[in-house]
Formats: C-alpha cells, sequence, structure tokens
C-alpha cells in the first residue's frame, strides 16, 4: 500500500466527514445560503498567503528540478486563477476581505506556518497534501453540476476537479510516498501527525463553515 494511502487509512473517519461534507454537499446543489459561502470565501481567502508561502518552500526543497516543476507551476494556478477566483466571488457576493481571523482558520494557518519553518520536505508535503486531495474528492462528484450553478459555486467546484487538478493532487503525492521511502521511523511518525492534524482541521474548518462564519461587512 502507497504511504499516502497508509496516512489516510489512519485517519478514515475523519477524512470521510471532510470529503463528504453538508457543507460541500449544500454547495453543490446550490441550496448553501449566500452568507455561508460568503463567510466560508473570506476564512478560506485567509488560508492563501500562507499556502503561498509553503507550497513555494516545498517548491525550494523539492529534491531535483523535475520534481520541483509541477509545484512551481500549480503555484501559478494559486496566485492566477484561484486569487483571481476569489476577489471576484467576494465582489459578487457583496464581502470585503477579512480581517478577523476565526480559530479554526488560525489554527490550519498555524500548522502550515510550522510545516513551512520546520525546513523539512516531508512535513510540507504532508500538509499540502491533505489540504489538496481533499477537496479533489469531495468536488469531484460534483464536477458535472458545476456549469448550471452561479459562479461562487460552479467555479470552486471546477478548480477542484477535472484532470489538472487530480494531476497536482497525484504529483503531492507522489513525492510524498517517494520522500517516506527514506525516512527513518521517527520521521514518519512525525509525518503522520501532521497528516492526522490536517485532516482533523480540514473537518473542523467545514464543521464550522456549515455552522456560518461570522461576515465581515
Amino acid at each position: 500500500m502507497r504511504a499516502t494511502q497508509i496516512l489516510r487509512s489512519h485517519v478514515e473517519q475523519d477524512w470521510h466527514a471532510a470529503t463528504n461534507h453538508p457543507f460541500t454537499s449544500a454547495l453543490g446543489d446550490g441550496s448553501l445560503c449566500p452568507e455561508k459561502m460568503a463567510g466560508y470565501l473570506q476564512q478560506d481567502y485567509l488560508f492563501v498567503e500562507e499556502f503561498v508561502r509553503l507550497l513555494a518552500s516545498a517548491v525550494a526543497h523539492a529534491p531535483t528540478l523535475k520534481d520541483a516543476v509541477p509545484g512551481a507551476q500549480f503555484l501559478g494556478v494559486i496566485c492566477g486563477p484561484e486569487n483571481t477566483y476569489f476577489l471576484r466571488a467576494l465582489k459578487a457576493l457583496n464581502v470585503p476581505e477579512a480581517t478577523e481571523i476565526h480559530p479554526e482558520t488560525a489554527a490550519f494557518q498555524k500548522l502550515m506556518v510550522q510545516a513551512r519553518t520546520s525546513g523539512r520536505y516531508e512535513l510540507m508535503l504532508a500538509v499540502l497534501v491533505v489540504a489538496e486531495w481533499t477537496y479533489l474528492e469531495w468536488a469531484t462528484p460534483l464536477e458535472n453540476c458545476a456549469g448550471d450553478l452561479p459562479f461562487w459555486f460552479g467555479e470552486w467546484i471546477t478548480l477542484h476537479a477535472g484532470t489538472d487538478f487530480a494531476d497536482v493532487v497525484a504529483y503531492l503525492r507522489g513525492q510524498l510516498d517517494a520522500t517516506w521511502e527514506i525516512l527513518d521511523d521517527h520521521a514518519r511518525a512525525e509525518v503522520a501527525d501532521v497528516f492526522t492534524q490536517a485532516v482533523t482541521l480540514e473537518r473542523a474548518f467545514f464543521d464550522a463553515a456549515w455552522q456560518g462564519f461570522s461576515v465581515a461587512t
């Protein structure tokens, strides 16, 4: 079994909850109220700056240029189409960027900072794999619905589904799988701990979004 499958198997309950969540189900059928989507996007946009730093650091720590290029290309997507989506969606929902960070957002930001500042490629990958693989899993079943939804729902789905994004997830998983093979038992345990924390925090973030973040106006 692949390392990333083993890591996921240890947190299957939280993984399933995060990837089959009432929030994303309501997003996919268009029944999610605009206020909840606005609050979610305000908080999620607060992730982007630290996510960019984490991904850039992972690119810098990749063992070869071949290993780095797909990550660098994905960095361009985050800083380009995805960043633009956030700005368009927030404008369409008539809300500004958030200034207040909620605890669930702050907790995930803290984990990203810890992974980045560790200087350890495998810990950076553990967070990146969870962040992107969970999104691929919830978005893929909704892909065929995206075209019938308002763009702030539909484009959020298509940004996290389809062949291109699946290739990103395959790349990140492949990097973590390969790195795992050269780690000792202590390092593997640390990776597993970070992976588990990331899944727990993903679930907590969706739970909070479903309850409804307070919306900055």
